[in-house]
């Protein structure tokens, strides 16, 4: 018998609908070993802050079905209340699942969250001018591939396995660098970047080891800046981020730090903001107060 209780949290949008198949599975065999499971399909991560409420103050693990969206949100919800994080991927992304070796089997994965060790890893802070400041499990990254990130969420009728590779190629094809000034623990460069990602956990788009070095539960942030080179050229070096080669390019910048400030001005504008797979705004033009992404260090407890 499990003395461990849990709050399914479900986004039965994720990965094309996949989530709530995901779920029974896991949920059966929780059951059987013991464990109490609720169950909750939600229209979207907004709508979560009371179920999270209830599930923390009985003492549940609150579990994310979905895509590293629905995980961001859920992390930030949970450690702010105390509560403790489970992960059940069901997204597009999956990518801070991935960070933390969560399995792909539902035998495992039940096995995981009933056996596993909690553990506390950091998350993100971004402050962005105009907005509240937001919780970030991931990483924050500007530039082209926030412009990606916008192409896969208009990318449903690709197959899933298409939908990041051809957002990449697709927002490197029509990039325009910009000018980025990016301050590591006050120490500030300025930059001509194709984009500029910092990173609390070493994988993005699906799997893209953007940050190779970085640790989850060290205290600290890795700032990968992607200097302007020909788009032919970005294009050719992508499948060097599948497995972490990027980091030495001569046009890749690797720093680490505990606060970051970014600011930039875009050639065709302001230049876009993402993180953990959802769209966040714009960064502030370089004569505006820039955004400030700081660590959290052990600010979330999760089983893994």
């Amino acid at each position: 018998m499990t003395s461990r209780s849990f709050s399914f949290l479900v986004n039965p949008a994720s990965g094309g609908g996949a989530a709530p198949e995901a779920v029974v599975p896991v949920a059966q065999q929780l059951r059987h070993a013991g464990a109490t499971v609720d169950v909750t399909y939600s229209p979207g991560p907004k709508a979560m802050d009371a179920l999270v409420d209830a599930a923390v103050a009985r003492g549940d693990v609150v579990v994310s079905v979905g895509g590293d969206g629905m995980l961001s949100s859920l992390a930030g919800a949970v450690s702010v209340r105390g509560g403790t994080l489970g992960l059940l991927p069901a997204g597009r992304g999956n990518d801070f699942a991935r960070m933390l070796g969560v399995p792909d089997d539902p035998a495992d994965q039940a096995r995981l969250l009933l056996e596993g060790s909690v553990r506390r890893v950091d998350l993100l802070s971004l402050s962005l001018p105009g907005s509240p400041v937001r919780r970030v499990a991931g990483s924050v990254y500007s530039g082209v591939d926030a412009c990606a990130a916008e192409i896969v969420d208009r990318s449903h009728r690709l197959p899933s396995a298409l939908q990041y590779p051809y957002a990449a190629l697709r927002a490197l094809a029509t990039y325009q660098p910009a000018r980025c000034r990016v301050s590591v623990d006050g120490v500030t460069r300025e930059y001509s970047a194709a984009c500029v990602v910092v990173a609390n956990s070493g994988y993005y788009g699906k799997g893209m080891h953007i940050a190779p070095s970085a640790v989850v539960d060290d205290g600290l942030l890795d700032v990968v800046v992607i200097e302007a080179a020909g788009r032919l050229a970005l294009m050719r070096s992508l499948p060097k981020v599948y497995d972490g080669r990027h980091v030495a390019l001569s046009e890749v910048t690797v720093l680490t730090g505990r606060r970051v400030e970014v600011a930039a001005d875009g050639r065709r504008g302001p230049v876009p903001v993402g993180g953990d797979g959802e769209p966040l705004g714009a960064l502030p033009g370089l004569s505006a107060p820039p955004a400030c992404v700081e660590v959290l260090p052990g600010a979330l407890a999760v089983v893994c």
